[in-house]
């Protein structure tokens, strides 16, 4: 995944400043739940650190809200929040991990069912370290990006205020290759808990969706010039960090509230892959570099956008046209967030981007849209 970065606190931080004109309450709800799983095999490479059942707690801070502002009443009353997670991960090479995520909730099945994702931090107890925990190839480093999915049969408020809720869901925790190794882990765990929905004999009606037709929202085709940045590794152990820059061209056609469609063009300077070409032309003389192999690629792409007001969900796929040197594979993929300033002139997003489920970086950008 989708080490998607930063990705939705960003998008929760700004929910605020979309207030329409009157005074907008602010429910909220608190959470505590206890979870059991599995890690799952998605690599044989860390198959020597699953030996056990992890196991942990999960706190939520939930923003409840009712139609307030326009995009509540166009995503159904969605919730955001934030949550705090200590899991123990059943081996000493592993440790515990401690993170805080943003999220959000989207509702199903007359709010019956909840599907929350949650980005944040996680900070690695026990992470790699060549002489002292050589054995932890998962995490590279102590801070990493995690992400949360979860599905849950929720009743809430069922007395006083009180509420439970079930379900399942994986918990994935990766440095996005910022620093080698870089294998990651995949947790599957079943969960239970109760909540508690303050103010609950108080809580506002829930504003019907009465706005203007969702193509109302449609745009001409815009113009976009993008930089974005950022540092990685090879996955050669402490061969280095490096700094990587991809300047993007695109156009974007929104189509309605939702939905912004894109085509482009990427260019990926890339550091590490200079230093990766020069080191493989010298250790694997078998792989006939020579070490002056351009690093330099250049990828077109489609994409989407999924439109929060002024916050965007992008899922990107792209293919090399220009691939020198053949790393990892012709095919990529970009997901993350993008917050639009100045009447959506000017954003600036948070994204990784990966070959399938193999992360590469964490980009950080800015861009002009005309």
């Amino acid at each position: 995944m989708r080490e998607f970065i930063l990705l939705l606190f960003l998008g929760t931080c700004c929910t605020s400043l979309w207030a329409q004109e009157g005074v907008e309450k602010k429910p909220f709800s608190l959470e505590a739940d206890y979870f059991y799983g599995s890690i799952l095999e998605h690599n044989p490479d860390i198959a020597h650190l699953i030996t056990g059942h992890p196991s942990g707690v999960m706190l939520t801070y939930n923003r409840k809200t009712y139609g307030f502002n326009e995009w509540e009443r166009r995503y159904r009353y969605p919730d955001w929040g934030f949550t705090f997670m200590y899991q123990d991960m059943k081996n000493p090479y592993l440790g515990e991990n401690y993170s805080v995520y943003g999220h959000y909730n989207w509702y199903f099945y007359n709010r019956s069912l909840v599907i929350r994702l949650g980005q944040g931090i996680a900070y690695a107890s026990n992470p790699y370290d060549y002489e002292t925990n050589f054995i932890n190839n998962a995490y590279g480093t102590r801070f990493l990006s995690t992400t949360f999915l979860k599905a849950n049969y929720v009743k809430e408020n069922i007395w006083n205020g009180f509420g439970f809720h079930a379900g399942f869901g994986i918990i994935h925790y990766s440095n996005a290759n910022l620093r080698a190794p870089n294998n990651s882990t995949n947790t599957w765990a079943f969960n239970a808990g109760v909540s508690y929905l303050f103010d609950h004999e108080e809580f506002p009606e829930y504003i019907p969706l009465e706005d203007t037709p969702s193509s109302s929202h449609a745009e001409k085709i815009k113009y976009n010039v993008a930089f974005r940045f950022g540092w990685n590794e090879s996955d050669v152990n402490r061969q280095g960090q490096y700094p990587f820059y991809v300047v993007s061209a695109f156009a974007d056609k929104r189509i309605n509230y939702k939905s912004t469609l894109q085509a482009g063009v990427d260019v990926f300077f890339s550091k590490f892959l200079e230093e990766l070409i020069y080191y493989r032309s010298v250790a694997y003389p078998e792989d006939g570099l020579s070490g002056d192999e351009d690093y330099k690629r250049v990828g077109l792409f489609i994409g989407h956008e999924l439109r929060f007001n002024k916050v965007a969900f992008v899922s990107q796929l792209g293919y090399y046209v220009y691939w020198p040197y053949a790393f990892e594979n012709r095919v990529y993929n970009r997901l993350g967030l993008k917050r639009y300033f100045l009447e959506d002139k000017v954003f600036a997003s948070v994204t990784v981007k990966a070959h399938w489920a193999k992360a590469e970086g964490v980009e950080f950008g800015i861009g002009i849209r005309l």
